[in-house]
């Protein structure tokens, strides 16, 4: 177990140290959980309070909120302070050294220099593992996927034929990455064709609808930097790749259907699902539960707020609020409608009597 003193720990965050006495830590918590050898972390005005009961010697402050009684670091950005020291602090999953005996390498599969494959981790033909990347138990890598540098991939991620990974990418257990696409034909118009056709009616139907799979052929390319929550799913593109670009975070949960392009350093929080053919752009962020339909645009810099329902392509910078959503001074336009649309209603209410009175028929 390492141990830091608190000059360390100020160089680590690139904050200002107010020395009380000499301590050293060797793990991190909240004020009310620490002890004597806890960096106590102290990020918001509930846990500054908590630092008058805390067992803690030192702790990380916003500054400004330095205590008298204890050694304190101030720091700027409190969350990015946070990151730096559990980045120090973090160990990574153990993977063992090589590869384990119950792996099953194809022959003519090609692996780099200090390379760890796990308990029953299947590697298929033509696929390449670069240097130093680690990938955990029960993971699969399909024919020809190529993996770069470094990358890690926790225990259950499997990767479909053809797909691509760059350098430093992270993908956590169970994810599934490069399955077929949602991609189907009828022989005949469908329902929703239908729809379309006849102005949002459906006039006929058929019952002996057959419905064809579309066969994926194509893969997921995705960039430098990635990371890619537990559980989460992207599917093949049908002839050309899926995409996602460099420093682009994918929470748990998230579905991107087939043919999807993700720009860069974008944001997908968990349970968001984007039906295929979409087009993302530069960090955007999608917010939890969001839906996107299928082949729209949505600009860089935008951002989907959490459960919107998106039936149409916007423009850049925009925020997106509400379902079927629409720009966000449109749903606060909307909603002062309705508020003055309550308040007409029961203005009119108070004078409905009067106005009632005044009916021939009613005069008392």
């Amino acid at each position: 177990m390492k141990y830091f003193n608190a000059e360390e720990l100020a160089q680590i965050t690139g904050g200002m140290l107010n020395k009380v006495d000499d301590v050293k830590v060797c793990k991190l918590m909240p004020p009310l959980l620490a002890d004597e050898e806890t960096l106590a972390l102290a990020l918001n005005e509930e846990e500054i309070g908590n630092l008058a009961r805390t067992k803690a010697k030192i702790a990380i402050v916003p500054l400004g909120a330095a205590p008298d009684n204890i050694t304190s670091i101030e720091v700027e950005r409190p969350r990015l302070a946070m990151m730096k020291l559990l980045t120090v602090f973090y160990k990574e999953p153990s993977t063992g050294e090589g590869i384990h005996p119950s792996a099953v390498v194809d022959e003519t599969a090609k692996l780099g220099q200090n390379v760890s494959l796990g308990p029953n981790v299947v590697v298929c033909a033509g696929a390449e593992i670069g240097d130093n990347t680690k990938i955990l138990a029960n993971a699969f890598v399909g024919e020809n996927t190529k993996i770069g540098k470094n990358c890690l991939l926790h225990a259950g991620v499997n990767l479909g034929s053809n797909t691509i990974l760059g350098d430093r990418v992270i993908i956590n257990h169970g994810a599934s990455i490069g399955a077929d696409g949602f991609s189907f034909v009828t022989e005949t118009p469908d329902n929703i064709e239908n729809a379309r056709k006849d102005g949002g009616e459906i006039k006929e139907t058929n019952e002996n609808q057959v419905i064809f799979k579309i066969p994926s052929l194509g893969g997921v390319k995705i960039g430098n930097d990635v990371e890619i929550g537990a559980n989460t799913c992207i599917d093949k593109g049908t002839i050309e790749y899926t995409q996602i670009g460099d420093q682009t975070k994918i929470d748990n949960l998230v579905q991107i259907g087939h043919n999807c392009k993700v720009g860069k350093a974008c944001m997908i929080v968990s349970q968001a699902g984007i039906a295929g053919s979409c087009v993302i752009g530069d960090r955007v962020v999608i917010a939890g539960q969001a839906g996107l339909a299928d082949h729209l645009t949505v600009g860089s810099d935008s951002i989907i707020m959490a459960q919107a329902g998106v039936s149409k392509s916007f423009p850049e910078k925009s925020i997106i609020v509400g379902t079927p959503a629409v720009p966000r001074k449109e749903f606060i336009r909307q909603l002062q409608t309705m508020k003055k649309a309550e308040q007409l209603i029961k203005k009119f209410q108070s004078y409905e009597k009067i106005l009632n009175s005044e009916l021939p028929g009613n005069e008392e």
